[in-house]
């Protein structure tokens, strides 16, 4: 899978803006998507950065590039895991939701639009789409915002920017290693510097 790929599509979350993208792959006949997803392990892992496989056909895959710290602190909203636990999701670890998630993508009948929470989106947000997603939606952009509209398109128009300037960053020769940056393990970094540790 081709470095700008992932680019046009994660943009926001290699810049440290977003918990998470999902992203389709079209595969080509032989092609290991696995290793793929290990080979973008091995570069951004070290950012803190995980990509796992949601589902997959014969012909196409669904990827789910995250920050699981970002995750972490997403899925610990009450709202959030209000609705996780109402779609039968189990309050354990990161990992566990992530695994549930999948098991979801793959199992159920209907797609799982709770995955909305996994990349970030406000629970409001995620709860009022899941109930009627046609009523009362303020804006759209990466999501269907129905809550604080304001914030929704600052947040629309920051992703935008993100990943205008990553194509141009990449168009002139920077890696998506170089581009990525690393947040992982920064909040105890912080709490070390302040002498909170």
């Amino acid at each position: 899978m081709p470095e700008e790929y992932v680019i046009d599509h994660c943009s926001p979350t290699l810049a440290g803006l977003k918990t998470a993208n999902m992203f389709p792959v079209k595969l080509e006949a032989g092609e290991d998507i696995n290793e793929e997803v290990r080979n973008l392990n091995r570069i951004l892992g070290g950012k803190g950065i995980r990509t796992v496989i949601l589902r997959r056909s014969a012909d196409n895959a669904l990827l789910y590039l995250y920050r699981p710290d970002y995750l972490d602190r997403d899925l610990a909203v009450p709202a959030a895991r209000e609705i996780l636990q109402s779609k039968g999701y189990c309050c354990s670890s990161t990992g566990n939701f992530v695994a549930q998630l999948i098991r979801h993508m793959t199992e159920d009948a209907e797609f799982p639009h709770e995955v909305g929470l996994f990349l970030g989106y406000p629970p409001e947000d995620v709860r009022c789409f899941m109930k009627d997603s046609r009523c009362g939606v303020k804006c759209t952009g990466c999501w269907k915002a129905y809550g604080n509209e304001e914030e929704a398109e600052k947040t629309f128009a920051k992703y935008r920017k993100c990943t205008e300037a990553y194509r141009r960053q990449f168009g002139k020769g920077k890696s998506m290693l170089q581009l990525t940056v690393r947040t992982a393990g920064r909040s105890r970094q912080d709490k070390i510097k302040k002498g909170k540790a």
